[in-house]
This record gives C-alpha cells, structure tokens and sequence, in this order.
C-alpha cells in the first residue's frame, strides 16, 4: 500500500469563504506525477482560469523538477488541464461569471486508487472583520484545548 499523499492551501480557508466544493482530476506528464508523490509541490500562488466554458485550467501551480529525469524534465509552472464533468465546468462557470466568484484550488492529493486528485472550492473573498473574526475563533479554540489538556 502506498503513502497518501495530501498537499494543502491553508491559506485559501484563511482568505475565502468556500461555498462549495469539487473533486477534479489534473492532466499531468509522468514526471509530474512522480515528484508529487514524492510531496514536492506548492498550491500557495495557484489558481483557476477558465478558457472556454467547457475547459478549465490551473495556473501557477509549482511542481518542482524530478531529480532523476534529466532532459525530459517539466516546467515547474505550466498551465495544466483540470479535468471535471461537463455539467459541473457549466455549472461553475455559470456561477462564477454572475455572482462574481473564484475558483481556488485546495488540495492535492492521491485518491483511493491512487490517481491525482485536486480540490477546488466555489469561493468568495473574506473582507478585512471576518478575517479577524476567524483569528479570534482559532486562538479562543486554542485556548480551550490547552485548558482541557491541562484538566485531564
């Protein structure tokens, strides 16, 4: 059995409101695969774009270089292909162009039969209190598990 690999955005959580979201496959060189297996990418200035309304791309997703592939490398920043439903590209380009949404890739990660996954979420920007509330919810969350921790 192979290890799960699981790449994650946390500051995606930390800057939108996430409305909903989809699991969507990622057309990727072998290369690629290789090295996020190994856990070496980075989602943190990645997102999405749509060309057409039935196509939809990740952009600036860095995957690093696989050290043993020599010349038949990749380029660590291309445009690559996500691979969703139809109905689904619809239906989110549908939402996206009327109510002014993002697209905002999540997570990457292995599914159960070992392929690539990403996870894009439906989102919409936090303004400047909910961000603050949020800080103040975690350091408050924080705070009861040092008190419960200390009281068991």
């Amino acid at each position: 059995m192979q290890k799960q690999v699981e790449i994650v955005n946390k500051k995606a959580k930390f800057e939108y409101h996430f409305l909903s979201v989809f699991e969507a496959g990622i057309a990727l060189l072998g290369t690629e695969v290789k090295s996020i297996r190994l856990g070496n990418a980075n989602l943190s200035d990645a997102y999405c774009h749509f060309v057409s309304p039935t196509e939809l791309i990740i952009k600036s997703l860095y995957i690093a270089e696989y050290e043993q592939a020599n010349q038949f490398n990749h380029e660590t920043r291309r445009d690559r292909k996500l691979l969703l439903k139809k109905s689904e590209l619809k239906k989110i380009h549908r939402r996206v162009t009327e109510k002014g949404l993002t697209i905002v890739p999540y997570k990457v990660y292995t599914s159960d039969r070992n392929l690539i996954k990403v996870e894009i979420a439906l989102a919409q920007g936090k303004k400047a209190y909910d961000k603050r509330n949020t800080i103040k919810e975690r350091e408050s969350k924080r705070d009861l598990d040092r008190l419960n921790k200390m009281y068991s």
